[in-house]
């Protein structure tokens, strides 16, 4: 074997042998651990839990349920407080709740339309038989009401006591009976207006407060 071969075949060791260390660094930079991508990958899965847990919160029961009844028409407060703790038990969200109260709203409305129709005539009932303006003299008494609550109500006063059926509670018409007969006497007994002069409002007697 000359010199010339010998060398090349040390090259050649030696080369097989940097291929190898080479080799032997690149597989040791592949095991370790990327810290990075492990602490991007764990900041990944936090957010994945909280976008969870966010969207639980969305789609379950509210701390509170803000329900918009239909126009024209006023939910009970009692009836949406029992709802709404059905709705809170049941883990509604909002929509939902709403929405199945929507679809009662007619069956609701309709209740409480023969509720206050109900109370309505109790309260007739109990007018007629009033020791103080009912019995014979009923048809008198409501006649002097009606003067009081011409003279003195506004229409949207009317509106209401006809649509809630208060203008039949014995202490409605009590009230309006008094304030026609005050009207009456300051009108036509003589001598009840003393010093105040034919100018004077009766509204001043009825209410003095806001005169």
């Amino acid at each position: 074997m000359t010199d010339e071969s010998a060398g090349q075949q040390a090259n050649a060791g030696g080369g097989d042998q940097s291929q190898q260390q080479t080799g032997g660094a690149d597989g040791g930079q592949q095991q370790v651990p990327d810290a990075q991508g492990s602490q991007g990958q764990q900041a990944d899965a936090a957010q994945v839990a909280d976008g969870q847990q966010q969207e639980q919160k969305t789609t379950g029961a509210p701390e509170r349920y803000d329900f918009k009844a239909p126009e024209g028409m006023q939910f009970d407060a009692a009836v949406i407080e029992q709802f709404s703790g059905i709705a809170r038990e049941l883990n509604l969200p909002q929509d939902a709740a709403q929405q199945m109260l929507d679809r009662m709203a007619p069956a609701l409305q309709a209740r409480q339309s023969e509720q206050l129709a109900a109370a309505s005539e109790q309260w007739m009932t109990a007018a007629k038989a009033d020791q103080e303006f009912g019995g014979e003299q009923l048809a008198e008494n409501l006649g002097l009401a009606k003067r009081a609550l011409d003279q003195f109500g506004t229409a949207e006063l009317k509106s209401l006591l006809n649509d809630s059926g208060l203008g039949n509670h014995p202490e409605v018409i009590r009230f309006m009976v008094r304030a026609g007969k005050a009207i009456s006497e300051d009108r036509f007994v003589a001598g009840t207006r003393g010093a105040s002069g034919p100018g004077d409002d009766p509204a001043k007697r009825l209410f003095p407060n806001h005169a």
